[in-house]
């Protein structure tokens, strides 16, 4: 019983990771059009502030979208333990952000048998749902989606300094592409690589490198902490042998992003993720699953504290 309780939990804890890990107002078409006109305009390198000002326009659209499909491949590379791929496919919405995807990759082998293989997640109002499949189901009534409400949990651990760091968590959830737009904003080796096709689409690519500390001065989920707490995890990620982001976005003709890579090295390995999006404005008609279908995470942890972490199925 126990075991099988674990596992479920582990899938919905593997399932957070991703979501969370990855973890966004127009002023006229004029904007737009402007962007699209400099960034066709030559194949040779742009200054940094032109290649800026396509990426403004860029953000200002992909903003207004409030929606769009995305497909993500994220490879991991370091120990034995870490090395891995995970996929994702679905749709996002932002401004309010929501998810509904379709998980699979190595994360959930680590689940063991009786597991499922890939994971649907449903993402609003700050709360995640996993479906954890119709095996696992059969051991909870039939009920097969689990239930994570962030907030529920930080206000359980009782700690102020996970509290912050789930609320934090809560505002990065969802990245979508305009707030990934912001942050190569901020880049000061922005650049303007040349026009290439990307899904079959014309579009331009544009590259640049933050330092960990411009990704934390640039984001605006960090003004939660204070000075201290911001320089203390700046030197945290600087001791760990983190390298900074490399960011690569490419904008087609209408200045929406058609496909972003984020690169990260630390002394223990590399991520990649990569992000294909379509379908921009598509209505993100995301509901989530009936109540009497779901199982509590944290009413989850609390039978397995009940039944002693030792237990075996």
């Amino acid at each position: 019983m126990a075991m099988a309780a674990w596992k479920r939990v582990g899938v919905c804890l593997t399932a957070a990771a991703v979501v969370v890990g990855l973890a966004g107002c127009q002023d006229g078409d004029d904007g737009g059009s402007k962007g699209s006109k400099k960034a066709g305009a030559s194949t040779e390198a742009q200054t940094r502030d032109e290649a800026a000002e396509v990426l403004q326009a860029a953000f200002k659209k992909t903003s207004e979208a409030k929606s769009s499909k995305i497909r993500m491949t994220i490879r991991t590379s370091g120990t034995a333990a870490e090395t891995g791929s995970m996929e994702m496919s679905g749709v996002q919405g932002w401004d309010p952000a929501v998810m509904d995807v379709t998980m699979k990759g190595s994360g959930f082998a680590a689940g063991g048998a009786g597991g499922p293989e890939q994971t649907r997640v449903i993402m609003l109002d700050g709360v995640m749902y996993v479906d954890l499949g119709a095996e696992q189901a059969a051991g909870m009534d039939g009920k097969r989606w689990m239930k994570m409400d962030f907030k529920a949990v930080a206000d359980a651990s009782g700690d102020p300094e996970v509290q912050k760091q789930v609320t934090g968590g809560l505002e990065n959830m969802n990245q979508d592409p305009a707030q990934q737009l912001a942050l190569l904003l901020g880049s000061p080796s922005l650049k303007h690589v040349g026009p290439e096709k990307v899904d079959g689409v014309e579009a331009q690519h544009y590259k640049g490198t933050l330092s960990f500390k411009e990704m934390v001065d640039a984001n605006t989920s960090f003004d939660l902490l204070s000075k201290k707490e911001r320089d203390e995890l700046v030197a945290m990620a600087e001791k760990s042998g983190m390298k900074g982001y490399d960011t690569e976005i490419w904008v087609n003709e209408d200045d929406l992003p058609v496909k972003m890579v984020v690169g990260m090295t630390m002394a223990q390995g590399t991520m990649t993720m990569t992000s294909h999006f379509s379908d921009y404005g598509a209505k993100a008609d995301v509901q989530a699953p009936p109540a009497g279908e779901t199982v509590d995470f944290m009413e989850m942890l609390k039978e397995l504290e009940s039944l002693g972490a030792g237990s075996a199925a």
